[in-house]
């Protein structure tokens, strides 16, 4: 499990860990451990991502796929319950499938916009997919020169939200909440990937 999570997992944290405490005591009696469990949510995510927004199942595809974002809380729990795999190579494997599991997401809308012959909205959806690799990038690589980045305005966590509720609002049958969500996620990506650019300078100018 990676332990550096966002302020939003944070918050929600304890309440989520009350809800999933029986359910990880019961994965921890079977021996299951929390890297299984991250396993299990990215391929739920991919397959849900891939087969369920190129076919327009909008709403179900993003109901599905939140279900299985939240074995990203689950594989804490079940660290922290003993079930061992929290360490280095979970906190490895946790941020690596995290952005696997991101490019399914987007992917997935990226062929939906595909099949319907929607240019302008694959180039944003891909430009959101760009800039959230970037963000991410960005704070692993200035961390791994020992400074700080936890700054921004849409890190994984809102991405997500914004992603998933516009993607579900679509499916129900809200008009343009989906394009405006993107445009939005783009901005407020692109935002980011400059913040923590220049959260880093900063940070060597007073070296």
């Amino acid at each position: 499990m990676a332990y550096d999570r966002t302020a939003m997992l944070k918050l929600l944290r304890p309440a989520v860990t009350r809800i999933m405490t029986p359910l990880g005591k019961a994965l921890v009696r079977r021996g299951i451990g929390p890297n299984v469990v991250t396993a299990i949510g990215t391929l739920g995510t991919v397959v849900s991502a891939l087969l369920f927004f190129p076919l327009g199942q909008l709403a179900w595809g993003s109901l599905a796929i939140t279900v299985f974002v939240l074995f990203d809380l689950l594989d804490g729990v079940v660290a922290r319950l003993g079930g061992g795999g929290g360490s280095t190579w979970g906190a490895f494997l946790d941020s690596t499938l995290d952005r696997v599991a991101d490019a399914a997401i987007f992917s997935g809308l990226i062929l939906y916009f595909v099949l319907r012959d929607d240019v302008l909205m694959v180039a944003v959806t891909l430009f959101c997919l760009v800039a959230g690799a970037l963000v991410s990038y960005a704070k692993a690589r200035a961390e791994g020169l020992g400074l700080t980045c936890d700054v921004g305005l849409a890190e994984r966590p809102e991405r997500l939200v914004v992603a998933l509720v516009a993607a579900c609002l679509s499916g129900l049958g809200v008009p343009y909440i989906l394009p405006v969500g993107m445009w939005v996620l783009a901005v407020a990506s692109a935002v980011t990937v400059v913040q923590r650019v220049v959260h880093v300078h900063r940070q060597t100018r007073k070296r």
